[in-house]
């Protein structure tokens, strides 16, 4: 690869309308140059575009809008943190292009086209804070730009290729689902926590974050000459996850448990050991309560979460049966038993009995249980289950003791800041946590 590529990113996808405001001059297919504010709308196979006066300019299949230099767009209530537990809107300005799709079922999809080195500068500072240490956001830019480019790869490799299978229940009352990153269909990465956030320049505040894109420049991680699908989640409570775990059954030899510490823990076998883990404290490098530093290594709405290596949440009978049939569009009935039936290295659950008078079923993986057993999600799978039982043994409430924040696999972004505030350099951070691998320049 000779050059940074181009990419395009999903702002807003399957929209009724859009709506912003461009600050500069914009250059429109076959329509000239537009300013100020903008909304669209999606027709059967056009796109109506308007001006701020809601006059109507143009109809077309698709709308390309080129940004002259210094020229940026904004767009309006823009949803971040889709389906998890700080949902909400906001509006965010970007850099570069915006294109403007129709999709068959009328809506509209808004699709930021830009060199891939921006779209870093925004990705590390809207993941973490700009303020992070200059050594953590390092990390993250050659992070972000692997997992980006094997991304693109893996892409361009499936062009053409039978779309996989669906993921359908294996066999009778069991469902094993997986949330991935093939199927944007318009552009090629999205721009909320389903890819890697992307909440435009507004984020970048620090010098600090060009810096870190500008001294990474190309660089990547690398195992046996391929580019590394580069995974990362918040907290992983002490241990990573093995990849199988959350995604596709196969073994990523640099996506494989480790310990989160300066000494090694074992991986979690049995219920007991779970339980012991789970409830003990151990010494790991995000297991911090340093309110000063997360404060500097976290955006404003992740401080929000509180208490992220260990948590509890307590139900009711009644309200974990409504959650249930609300997640899972199934009725259980009364709820009798939450049982984990596999989980992996760090304790995440990937398989996961629900039994109830009416129906019992077997759930998986990571991120479905978690979509299951919260009306947004849990913090991760890595729980144990208590059921606080009447004298009849019947199931009053539930409390669900748990570890981490996310998915746990791969890089552990608290952990890898506090190695940084340490003085670890970059290259040890990244080795730490993708065994095996090797960091060099694409381009």
């Amino acid at each position: 690869m000779n050059n940074q590529p181009k990419i395009s990113v999903g702002i807003m996808d399957r929209q009724d309308g859009v709506s912003g405001c461009f600050h500069g001059a914009f250059h429109g297919n076959g329509f000239g140059a537009v300013s100020g504010r903008f909304s669209a709308k999606a027709r059967p196979d056009l796109i109506v575009f308007s001006d701020e006066s809601r006059r109507e300019i143009v109809r077309l299949p698709s709308i390309r809008l080129t940004a002259e230099e210094n020229s940026t767009f904004e767009l309006f209530q823009v949803t971040i943190g889709t389906r998890f537990h700080w949902e909400r809107k906001e509006d965010q300005t970007f850099r570069g292009n915006l294109i403007l799709l129709p999709r068959e079922d009328g809506t509209i999809t808004a699709v930021n086209e830009i060199p891939l080195e921006d779209y870093l500068r925004s990705v590390i500072s809207s993941e973490m804070s700009a303020d992070a240490p200059l050594e953590f956001l390092k990390v993250h830019a050659v992070l972000s730009r692997s997992w980006l480019l094997a991304a693109l790869a893996r892409k361009k490799k499936m062009a053409g290729a039978p779309l996989p299978a669906p993921q359908i229940p294996e066999k009778e009352g069991e469902i094993s689902r997986w949330y991935d990153r093939e199927d944007h269909d318009l552009f090629d990465v999205c721009a909320d926590d389903h890819c890697q956030r992307y909440q435009g320049i507004q984020k970048i505040v620090s010098a600090q974050t060009e810096e870190a894109v500008r001294e990474t420049f190309g660089r990547i991680i690398a195992y046996q000459g391929e580019i590394c699908d580069a995974r990362y989640s918040k907290a992983c409570g002490g241990l990573t996850e093995d990849f199988d775990t959350a995604w596709e059954d196969k073994r990523v030899p640099y996506l494989t448990s480790i310990s989160d510490a300066p000494t090694p823990y074992l991986p979690i076998g049995t219920e007991e050991e779970a339980d012991r883990w789970i409830l003990s404290g151990p010494e790991a490098y995000c297991h911090t309560e340093d309110e000063q530093l997360l404060e500097k290594i976290l955006p404003s709405f992740d401080r929000e979460t509180k208490g992220f290596f260990r948590w509890t949440i307590e139900y009711s009978r009644g309200e974990l049966e409504e959650i249930l049939r609300a997640k899972s569009g199934l009725d259980f009935g009364e709820l009798k038993e939450i049982v984990p039936l596999r989980r992996g290295p760090s304790g995440r659950i990937r398989q996961l009995k629900i039994v109830g008078s009416k129906k019992s079923m077997v759930v998986g993986k990571e991120l479905e249980i978690r979509r299951w057993l919260s009306r947004s999600h849990l913090f991760s799978s890595a729980f144990i289950v208590e059921a606080k039982r009447d004298s009849r043994g019947k199931a009053e409430r539930f409390i669900l003791r748990g570890a981490g924040w996310g998915h746990g696999v791969g890089l552990c972004q608290i952990g890898a800041a506090v190695m940084a505030s340490r003085g670890f350099p970059v290259e040890e951070i990244l080795k730490h946590y993708f065994r095996g691998v090797e960091i060099k320049n694409i381009y």
